[in-house]
């Protein structure tokens, strides 16, 4: 085995406590700005990202303007409550006291958006699975994401919105898609462990009990190194 061009040690630690300790942040945004060139290298970072047949389908609109973001806040208010439908009983009391959103709290909001026209007609790798700009641009989320916990800014994604009203406020052509709004800012705090498993909404599933060996029945033989590797791993929260 060859490791020539693993990263060392404390490089690997860096990046694997990015990914442990990334949140979605909702409740700990400071009101600090955030430096220009802190920005833009998260947005250098999402930049970065793979994407299939090198399309690039993304875009950024940073989002300043206290007018649009209320405008946003409105969405999110009446998709938020037609949400609260979806539960009854004491769910519902708990999905109505979670916030689930930064939209002003934050110093500034982001739309990362997906040119779906991007590259043309004919992308190579994109022939039998058209959702593949989809795909990309959300590996651009997470590239900004990780960048984000790295400089110690928090990242909140909305998702609880309507996105052809997100569209029209944000004025976005008929081809762009609004896949991912998000808020950003410095943070009082990252969380030890997700909030909504903090709060007892869900809990972290385990990792062993979604490994499956050559097919979806299959499970790994005892004995097998990653079985013995999953069971004596350390938890993680």
């Amino acid at each position: 085995m060859s490791a020539d061009n693993a990263f060392n040690d404390a490089e690997r630690q860096g990046l694997y406590r990015a990914i442990f300790e990334r949140r979605d942040v909702r409740s700990q945004f400071l009101p600090d700005p955030v430096p220009a060139a802190v920005l833009g290298r998260l947005l250098e970072a999402a930049h970065h990202a793979p994407s299939v047949g090198f399309m690039q389908p993304w875009d950024f609109l940073v989002i300043e303007s206290r007018e649009v973001r209320r405008r946003v806040l409105d969405n999110f208010d009446q998709e938020n409550e037609r949400a609260a439908g979806n539960y009854t009983g004491e769910r519902e009391s708990t999905y109505r006291s979670l916030k689930l959103q930064g939209i002003l709290d934050s110093p500034l909001n982001l739309c990362i958006t997906c040119d779906r026209s991007r590259g043309g007609p004919t992308v190579l790798g994109r022939n039998s699975i058209v959702e593949t700009d989809l795909f990309s641009t959300c590996l651009a989320v997470q590239n900004l994401w990780l960048a984000a916990r790295a400089e110690g800014i928090g990242v909140g994604w909305v998702s609880i919105l309507d996105q052809a009203s997100l569209a029209r406020v944000l004025e976005l052509p008929e081809s762009v898609y609004p896949l991912a709004y998000l808020c950003i800012g410095y943070v009082s705090e990252f969380l030890d462990q997700p909030e909504l498993q903090a709060k007892g909404w869900r809990s972290r599933l385990p990792l062993e009990e979604l490994v499956h060996h050559d097919h979806w029945s299959g499970e790994l033989a005892p004995g097998h190194p990653l079985a013995e590797w999953l069971a004596e791993r350390p938890r993680r929260k």
